[in-house]
């Protein structure tokens, strides 16, 4: 398997001519990685179905949104599982949290840990009145145990990540903190945005069946924007979102807006939107055929991901730069960690720009410098591009 995966990068480079990959160091897997040349193709199917049906373009368009949620229930380990789509997570999460009954359970629960979209809506739901209440990350190992610690009679729902965006940290326990919110009939939804595509998920294995999961297709699984999901429990054909879309109504009984109240949809017609932007999706279905067609399944990106982090580690350690200017989280073992490596500096912007400087393309998040492989990128470029890495550390040094 190890030189299989050390062929990949050489085999799948050649797909990706558009954007170069084996000319620049692109270490933004973790954010946005390249699209395969296939990509453009499927925005150009988009663009001639709509030339050629004007407003018939629709069940095409349909059918590509359904190979795109197929794609994520496999991702899910999920086959039969109802999928809301969503130009953003945060679109999503916010007609999750429409859905909720705030006024008889008024009490959020989160992790200081989520992306930028959770923690500034709920920030400023928490302006309104309703109680947020934010539980450290660190320590990870515990993390689970003490968001379930926090759940009350009084919580609408639990938010928290799989995986965390700054520091890469797998979160343990996730199966607990579904069954203590289950125990007081709290929610439970999950950011699998840095699981999906590099580490396997069975929601049935996690002791998540009953959990909401959301997460998208712009970092890893590399078909661009606008493709974003929320899966939905069993027990969601019960809930009303007050966000709602018109798409919400198809396969509705007649009759939306009577007497007896606003109709829904059937399933994951229910979390529906309206009218939007169909090319992302012919762009996704593009992208998954290609994954399929390349063997990239979920046990081969897992293989990669974790030889190419293992990598950056050795690349990175051999550096030996010290622990003040740059270092990294030694304490956690390696099945610990999702599919990019984040470094822990208080020079993390700088850096990242002296390296933007030096053609090395990565990003960075408040004091963590975050390094993101790709399948597509070789064992050359990834030392390569930690080289220089050490270059700019000196520097940074005086």
């Amino acid at each position: 398997m190890s030189g299989a995966l050390g062929e990949l990068a050489a085999r799948l480079a050649p797909h990706y001519a558009r954007f170069r990959v084996s000319e620049r160091l692109l270490l933004t897997g973790h954010s946005h990685q390249a699209w395969p040349d296939v990509a453009l193709l499927g925005m150009q199917e988009a663009y001639a179905d709509a030339a050629a049906l004007v407003d018939e373009k629709w069940s095409r368009a349909f059918d590509r949104a359904d190979a795109v949620r197929d794609g994520f229930r496999c991702l899910l380990g999920d086959p039969g599982a109802e999928i809301a789509l969503g130009s953003s997570t945060h679109e999503l999460v916010v007609r999750f949290l429409s859905a909720l009954d705030l006024q008889r359970r008024p009490r959020l629960v989160t992790t200081d840990g989520e992306f930028h979209s959770a923690r500034r809506q709920l920030a400023r739901l928490g302006e309104t009145g309703v109680e947020v209440v934010v539980v450290p990350s660190s320590p990870v190992s515990t993390l689970a145990e003490r968001l379930g610690a926090a759940v009350d009679e009084r919580t609408a729902a639990v938010l928290t990540s799989s995986v965390l965006f700054e520091t890469s940290r797998v979160v343990p326990g996730l199966g607990e903190l579904a069954a203590a919110c289950a125990r007081v009939g709290a929610e439970l939804l999950v950011d699998a945005y840095h699981q999906l595509g590099v580490l396997p998920l069975s929601l049935d294995d996690a002791g998540l069946a009953d959990a909401w999961v959301v997460g998208g297709g712009y970092k890893y699984l590399q078909l661009g924007e606008g493709n974003c999901f929320l899966r939905l429990p069993p027990h969601a054909s019960s809930l009303r979102p007050v966000v709602t879309g018109w798409y919400a109504e198809f396969g509705a009984l007649s009759g939306a807006g009577a007497a007896d109240g606003v109709v829904y949809g059937p399933g994951a017609a229910r979390f529906a939107g309206s009218t939007y932007d169909p090319t992302s999706h012919y762009r996704a279905a593009r992208v998954l055929r290609f994954f399929e067609e390349q063997g990239l399944t979920v046990d081969v990106l897992a293989s990669s991901y974790r030889r190419q982090r293992e990598l950056l580690v050795a690349a990175f350690d051999a550096l030996d730069a010290p622990d003040h200017v740059i270092t990294r989280d030694r304490s956690t073992p390696a099945e610990g960690f999702g599919g990019f490596l984040s470094l822990e500096t208080p020079h993390a912007a700088q850096i990242q720009g002296l390296l933007a400087e030096r053609d090395v393309l990565t990003d960075s998040r408040g004091t963590h410098l975050r390094l993101g492989p790709a399948p597509y990128l070789s064992d050359a470029q990834l030392t390569d591009a930690v080289g220089v890495l050490g270059e700019v550390v000196l520097q940074v040094r005086g």
